[in-house]
C-alpha cells in the first residue's frame, strides 16, 4: 500500500491474520461456540491484542462491514454524467454479478458463511443493522444532492429512493445466498442473478429510474 510504513503494515497484517483465524474457527465450530480466548490462542496472540483490533466477535466475523455499509452511497456518489442513482446501482450490481464477485456473495463455499449467520441471532441483527445504516447513508447523499439542486419533497423523496435502492441490493444478495445454499455454483448463480436484475429493472417506475440524473458537465 502506497505510503504505508512498517508499523502500519504490521498492524494491518496482524489484523488480517486474526480475522482469518477467527473466520476459520467460526466456520468449523459455529459462532456461538467459539470464544475470543479460542481465537487468541489459535492466532498466537493475547486476548487483549484481539480486542485492540476488534471490539466484538461480530466485528471479527463481519470484518468488511464498513465497505459493505458504504457501497451503495459510494456507487451513487461516483455515478456517471447522465446516470441516475437507480441506473448506477443497477449497473454496479450487474458488474459485480458478471465478475462473480464475493462482494455480492458469489463465491463457492459462501453458503457456509451464511449458515453461521443464520445460526446466530446476534449476527442476523448485525446484518440487518448494516443494511439500515447503508440506506441511511445513501439517504444522506441523496438529500444533500436534492438540496443542492432544489429537487425532491424535502427529505421524503431521497429517503424513498434510498429505500428502494437498498431493497434492490438486499434482494439480489439474498437471492444469491439462497441459490448457493441450495447447492448451485457461483457461476450458475451469477447467470440467474443477471436475469433477476433484468426483471427488477423492468418493474421499476420511470420516476425512480430518472430521479437524480447527474447532468453532463
Amino acid at each position: 500500500m502506497t505510503g504505508e510504513g512498517l508499523r502500519e503494515r504490521k498492524k494491518r497484517q496482524t489484523r488480517q491474520h486474526i480475522s482469518d483465524i477467527a473466520t476459520g474457527l467460526f466456520l468449523e465450530h459455529g459462532f456461538v461456540t467459539v470464544t475470543i480466548a479460542d481465537i487468541a490462542s489459535a492466532a498466537e496472540v493475547s486476548v487483549n491484542t484481539v480486542y485492540n483490533y476488534f471490539g466484538s466477535k461480530e466485528d471479527l466475523f463481519l470484518d468488511r462491514e464498513d465497505d459493505a455499509v458504504e457501497w451503495l452511497a459510494s456507487v451513487v456518489r461516483g455515478r456517471r454524467a447522465g446516470e441516475s442513482p437507480a441506473t448506477a446501482v443497477l449497473r454496479a450490481l450487474r458488474a459485480e454479478v458478471v465478475a462473480v464477485s464475493p462482494r455480492v456473495g458469489l463465491i463457492d463455499g459462501y453458503e457456509r458463511f451464511m449458515r453461521v449467520i443464520e445460526e446466530s441471532q446476534a449476527l442476523r441483527s448485525r446484518v440487518f443493522d448494516m443494511r439500515r445504516r447503508a440506506t441511511d447513508l445513501l439517504t444522506d447523499v441523496l438529500t444533500e444532492e436534492a438540496a443542492a439542486e432544489a429537487e425532491g419533497a424535502g427529505g421524503l423523496v431521497p429517503a424513498l429512493v434510498a429505500g428502494q435502492l437498498g431493497w434492490i441490493q438486499a434482494h439480489v444478495v439474498e437471492y444469491i445466498q439462497r441459490e448457493l445454499v441450495a447447492g448451485r455454483t457461483a457461476v450458475e448463480t451469477s447467470r440467474s442473478a443477471l436475469v433477476l436484475l433484468d426483471e427488477i429493472e423492468g418493474m421499476l417506475s420511470d420516476r425512480l429510474l430518472e430521479y437524480g440524473v447527474r447532468p453532463a458537465v
